[in-house]
């Protein structure tokens, strides 16, 4: 019993780290994120040969360039990114989850999704707060599922590479994530 009070207290701590963690993130202009995005996106296009392909026909592509999980036991993520059209940014997003269950660790990702549909775009856009794996179709596109990627075989509304992973947690999704849009400090 007293064991599981440690744990479950050690568990809070980490995740009001992260979460906390997250408050100078929030507070980053649209210029900061885009920057970042920006960066992100040129370094994913530069190493995946089916990013590129995919970018080429995509209608517009979401980049969270940086996203901090991390849990014992109980977990969260949180990251910032800006949806972008033909060069031009179209709106600024935050992801966030919280999950619970056997894990351990801290990572920092980013990743990239592509919206090949208008529909799948307006979803989007629309809700007040996306709860993915709800709505819109969507592939996380690995290494293998890249190689066998081409114009013609995209059939699905969004593509989601992931890229740049740090540190050390198992597991890896976006199944129950939710992408709310949001209002940057000028």
């Amino acid at each position: 019993m007293k064991s599981e009070k440690f744990y479950y207290g050690l568990a809070t701590v980490i995740l009001m780290i992260v979460l906390g963690s997250t408050s100078g993130i929030v507070a980053q202009k649209g210029a900061e994120i885009d920057k970042k995005a920006d960066a992100a996106y040129a370094t994913l296009l530069a190493g995946s040969p089916a990013a590129t392909r995919i970018s080429k026909e995509s209608k517009a592509v979401l980049v969270f360039p940086s996203i901090k999980k991390a849990g014992f036991m109980i977990g969260g993520q949180y990251g910032e990114g800006s949806l972008r059209s033909s060069g031009k940014t179209m709106g600024y997003y935050k992801t966030t989850a919280a999950s619970f269950g056997l894990q351990a660790g801290g990572q920092k990702f980013g990743y990239a999704m592509f919206f090949m549909k208008p529909t799948a775009l307006e979803y989007l856009k629309k809700s007040e707060g996306w709860e993915v794996g709800v709505g819109p179709s969507l592939v996380v596109v690995d290494k293998g599922k890249a190689t066998s990627m081409t114009t013609s075989t995209l059939q699905d509304d969004i593509y989601v590479f992931f890229f740049d992973q740090k540190g050390l947690m198992g597991g890896l999704g976006i199944q129950g994530t939710k992408i709310s849009q949001i209002t940057p400090d000028k």
